[in-house]
C-alpha cells in the first residue's frame, strides 16, 4: 500500500507540471502578437510601436509567470519524488519487518510442531506400555479367578467334612458361637458397669463433700436472732403515761393505726411491741420512736408519725434489696422482686434472718456452681429468690415455695428459676441441676447447727426424737433423719410389712410428728420396703 501511494504522488507532480504548461499556453493565446503587416493603415507609425512595446511587456510577464509556475511545479515534483522515495524506503523497512516476523513465526511454528511430534511419540509409547500392562493384568485376573474357584471348592469340601465330623450344620455352629460370645460379652459388660458405677459413686461422693466443704468454709456471715417482740426504750417512766393518754386514747389509736400491740408493764423505761408481721412491727417501732422524740402524742400525730415511719421502712426495704442484688452481682431483676426481698430483712425463720439466709445461700450456690462448671449467676439468682414467698405468707395462704414460684413467674423470671423456687422443699419433683443445688444451698445455710435459734443440744434432741417416733412403729428396721431433720427415711422389714402397711406407717409417722414436734418448714417421711433374694454358689 505504501508503494502505490508514492506512485500516486509522482503522478500528481507530473499532472501539476502539465497544468503549468497548459496555463502558459492559455496566456499566450490571450495575448497574440500584432504583426506590422496587419496593422491598420490609418494608425500612425508611433502608435504601432507603442502597441508592440505593450505586447512585448505582456509576453515578458507571461513568460516570467510561466517560468515561475514551471519552477514551482518542478519543486513540487521534486518534493513529491522525495516523499515517494521516503515512502519507498519506509515500505521496504516495513516489508523487511514483516518478513522477519514471518520468519520468527515460522520458526516458532516449527518448534511447536517438533514438540507436538515428540509428545505424540511419548503418548504412543505410553499407550503401548498401558496396553501391555492391561494384557498382563487380564492374565493375572484370570489366574486369580481360577485360584478363587479352586479355593471355593476346597472350602466347600472342608465345610462338608467339618459338618460331618462335628455333627452340626454351619448355621447351627454359627448360632452356638454367637450365643457363647454374647453371654461372655454381657458378663464382661456387667462387671465393667459395676466397677464404673462403684468408681463413679466414690468419686462423686468425694467431689460432693469437697464442694460443700469449700462452699461452707468460704462463706462467713453474721447470724442475727430476732423474735416477734421488739423492745422500745423510753427516756423516762413518765413517758408511759403520755403514750397511754387520757383513758387510753393514745394507745388505742396507736394499735388501731399500726396494727401492733403495745405492751406497757412494770419494766422500767421500756415498752414492748408485739406483732406477727415483722414489717408492721418495725413500722410501729419507728412510729413510737418519732412520737417519743417529738413529745407530742395524740391520735392525729400518731397517724402522721405512722405514715412517716411507713415511708422510711419502704425506703429501707428497697435499699436492703438493692444492696443484696449489688452484693450478688445481679442487675436485671424486677423492682417489685427487689422490694419483696428487702421486706425479708425484717422476717426471721427460727431466729435466722431470712434476707441474710438468702444472701448466704446464694453465695454457697454460686461457689458450688463454679466448682461444677455451671453458671454461678443463674444459681445465685435461683437461690436468692427461693424464699421470696415468705414476704407474702402473712397475706396469702399456701406454701411459701409455691407462692414464691408464682411471684417469680409473674415478674418474668425464667423457667429454671421458677422450678428451683417451687421444688426447693420437694413439693414439686426436682428436674434440673439448678433446683438440686438450690435445695442443697438452702439446707447448708439453714440446717447447720447454730444457724437458727436453737442450741446444738436442742437440735440433736429434736433429731433423736424424730428418729424415735419412726422407730417405735411395728415392723421398722432402721430410721435415718436426713437433711438436717427435713426428711425421715424409714427402712421396714419386707416380710412383716407389705406395701399398703408401708403407706399407713408413713402417714402415722407424719401425723405424730405434726402433733409432737416443732420444726421449720415441713418434714418429708419416706418409707422404703425392699425385697432381696440371696443364694450362695458352692
Amino acid at each position: 500500500m505504501t508503494v502505490s501511494g508514492a506512485d500516486a504522488l509522482l503522478v500528481i507532480g507530473l499532472l501539476a507540471l502539465g497544468l503549468a504548461f497548459g496555463a502558459f499556453a492559455v496566456v499566450l493565446r490571450r495575448f497574440p502578437s500584432r504583426s506590422p503587416v496587419t496593422a491598420s493603415p490609418q494608425q500612425p507609425p508611433g502608435g504601432q510601436l507603442a502597441d508592440q512595446a505593450d505586447a512585448d511587456g505582456i509576453r515578458a510577464r507571461a513568460q516570467a509567470d510561466a517560468d515561475r509556475i514551471v519552477g514551482r511545479a518542478a519543486e513540487d515534483a521534486e518534493r513529491t519524488a522525495q516523499q515517494a522515495a521516503d515512502g519507498r524506503r519506509q515500505a521496504d523497512d516495513e516489508i523487511r519487518a514483516v518478513k522477519e516476523e514471518v520468519r520468527q513465526l515460522r520458526a516458532d511454528l516449527e518448534r511447536r510442531e517438533q514438540r507436538i511430534g515428540e509428545r505424540e511419540q511419548r503418548l504412543d509409547e505410553e499407550s503401548r506400555r498401558l496396553e501391555s500392562r492391561g494384557q498382563a493384568l487380564a492374565a493375572r485376573h484370570g489366574e486369580l479367578d481360577e485360584r478363587a474357584t479352586l479355593q471355593a471348592e476346597a472350602g466347600t469340601r472342608i465345610g462338608a467334612e467339618l459338618e460331618r465330623v462335628a455333627g452340626l450344620t454351619a448355621e447351627a455352629a454359627k448360632a452356638e458361637l454367637v450365643a457363647a460370645l454374647e453371654n461372655q460379652a454381657k458378663r464382661e459388660a456387667a462387671l465393667s458397669v459395676r466397677d464404673i458405677e462403684a468408681t463413679a459413686k466414690s468419686e462423686a461422693d468425694k467431689r460432693a463433700r469437697k464442694i460443700v466443704t469449700l462452699a461452707i468454709q468460704r462463706v462467713a456471715v453474721e447470724q442475727t436472732s430476732e423474735s416477734v417482740v421488739s423492745v422500745m426504750h423510753l427516756p423516762g417512766d413518765e413517758m408511759k403515761g403520755r403514750i397511754i393518754g387520757r383513758e387510753g386514747r393514745n394507745i388505742r389509736a396507736f394499735e388501731s393505726v399500726t396494727g401492733v400491740n403495745l405492751i406497757i408493764d412494770d419494766t422500767p423505761e421500756a415498752v414492748l411491741l408485739s406483732c406477727f408481721d415483722p414489717v408492721r412491727r418495725e413500722i410501729g417501732r419507728l412510729t413510737l420512736e418519732h412520737l417519743v422524740s417529738d413529745g407530742r402524742i395524740h391520735p392525729q400525730r400518731i397517724e402522721e408519725a405512722y405514715e412517716r415511719g411507713k415511708a422510711e421502712i419502704e425506703q429501707l426495704c428497697r435499699r436492703a434489696g438493692e444492696d443484696a442484688m449489688t452484693g450478688l452481682g445481679i442487675t436485671d431483676m424486677h423492682p417489685e422482686l427487689v422490694d419483696l426481698l428487702g421486706r425479708l430483712r425484717y422476717r426471721t425463720s427460727y431466729g435466722q434472718n431470712v434476707l441474710s439466709h438468702l444472701i448466704e445461700s446464694a453465695h454457697i450456690a454460686g461457689m458450688m456452681a463454679s466448682e461444677l462448671g455451671l453458671d454461678p449467676l443463674l444459681l445465685r439468682r435461683c437461690t436468692v429468690l427461693h424464699d421470696i414467698g415468705k414476704a407474702l405468707t402473712h397475706e396469702v395462704e399456701g406454701s411459701h415455695a409455691l407462692i414464691g414460684a408464682e411471684i417469680a413467674r409473674k415478674y418474668g423470671e425464667s423457667d429454671d428459676v421458677v422450678h428451683a423456687i417451687e421444688a426447693h422443699h420437694n413439693e414439686v419433683e426436682l428436674r434440673t441441676v439448678e433446683a438440686v443445688l438450690t435445695q442443697s444451698a438452702d439446707a447448708i445455710s439453714g440446717g447447720r447447727p447454730g444457724a437458727r435459734r436453737e442450741s446444738l443440744e436442742m437440735y440433736v434432741r429434736r433429731l433423736e426424737r424424730l428418729e424415735q417416733i419412726a422407730a417405735d412403729k411395728e415392723g421398722v428396721e432402721k430410721v435415718f433423719a436426713m437433711q438436717a431433720g427435713r426428711e425421715v427415711r424409714v427402712m421396714v422389714k419386707p416380710e412383716q410389712v407389705d406395701d399398703i402397711q408401708a403407706q399407713v406407717i408413713a402417714r402415722d409417722i407424719a401425723k405424730q410428728v405434726e402433733e409432737e414436734l416443732t420444726y421449720p418448714g415441713q418434714i418429708r417421711v419416706t418409707v422404703v420396703r425392699e425385697s432381696r433374694a440371696t443364694e450362695f454358689a458352692r
